[in-house]
């Protein structure tokens, strides 16, 4: 039973904000304009981390050190923003930190993740395979497997969601980021918990649209590749605890393609001049997508991170779209 009563998430979020300031959401008129509605924007790009996962590490941690006061080591798979805010929080908290990425990975992102203090090791050429790597050591080495996805992550990442409807609770729509589904549980969970009847719309890469054709099934697909410069959204394979709580709360969801993200991209750019990686930018591409439907609404958008390789981001201001090599999953 998931505990996201409204008390266990003002506390969740209390613990947060005793490291991580409240993100702003603001209203940019250019975007406004762009959008044809009354447009929000929740800064996860403005975190110690860059990213909103910050946010769940710090109660996940919490949470394994009184539950499990043994462990010594965590170890996770991840493309960057979920393992740099576990880096952060486990070696804060005394442990170690084994981060398991694959081969290819943001160059950047794996930079950060190594002076958080993560011993880092590349494997495989996807998610899936990494995670696969990382439950494999886990075994081996004694250490402590940290999911994607664990009720005590949504929790924390749910004080995102809590700050963004305190300061504006009349939203129509929200469009959220899914990977694993823990942004996408946090919201549900905190409009839930704040008895609000906000739309919540998930936002994957068409071109890794599990998430979405699991959410209209009903079931567990696993998509084949994951091909998208948007590594942050490019989960092969769903995780079954995230679909069983997202799927009768979420209003629908909106797949984006590698132009759209690189488009959304340069509108953040050009109209609020913050860079948006691209799993950060595809629940504004969505929006963007949908925007006769959300004419005059009052809508949000989750910027979960700004997390881009310079190279990479260079080549989208510059009107290009990053090609991505075609990457089998396992």
């Amino acid at each position: 039973m998931n505990d996201f009563t409204l008390a266990s998430l003002r506390a969740a979020a209390d613990m947060v904000h005793a490291q991580v300031p409240p993100t702003p959401q603001y209203a940019w008129p250019l975007l406004a304009r762009r959008s044809g509605c009354d447009l929000w924007v929740k800064h996860e790009n403005h975190t110690p981390t860059g990213a909103f996962k910050v946010r769940g590490a710090i109660t996940y941690i919490d949470w394994l050190r009184r539950t499990h006061p043994e462990v010594t080591g965590i170890i996770t798979a991840t493309r960057g923003n979920h393992g740099q805010a576990q880096v952060r929080a486990a070696t804060a908290a005394g442990l170690s930190a084994t981060i398991i990425v694959p081969h290819g990975n943001a160059l950047e992102k794996n930079a950060a993740m190594r002076a958080f203090g993560a011993n880092l090791i590349e494997h495989g050429h996807d998610f899936d395979s990494a995670k696969a790597e990382a439950v494999r050591m886990a075994e081996e080495k004694g250490l402590f497997m940290v999911p994607a996805y664990h009720e005590q992550l949504v929790r924390g990442v749910a004080s995102y969601g809590l700050e963004l409807f305190d300061a504006v609770p009349d939203l129509d729509t929200v469009y959220v980021p899914v990977g694993c589904g823990s942004g996408l549980c946090g919201t549900i969970a905190a409009r839930d918990a704040l008895g609000l009847k906000t739309k919540v719309v998930g936002v994957v890469s068409a071109h890794v649209d599990a998430a979405k054709r699991s959410f209209e099934a009903g079931r567990l697909i696993a998509s084949p590749s994951a091909h998208t410069f948007a590594d942050g959204v490019a989960v092969c394979t769903p995780v079954q605890a995230a679909l069983d709580y997202f799927g009768p709360r979420a209003d629908r969801f909106v797949a984006v393609t590698d132009d759209e993200v690189a488009g959304a991209i340069r509108a953040y750019w050009q109209d609020t001049h913050n860079l948006a990686e691209g799993a950060g930018a595809v629940a504004l591409a969505a929006l963007l997508q949908e925007k006769d439907a959300m004419q005059g609404k009052k809508v949000a958008v989750i910027l979960s991170g700004g997390n881009g390789d310079m190279s990479q981001m260079a080549e989208i201001l510059s009107g290009a779209t990053p090609q991505v090599e075609l990457r089998k999953a396992i």
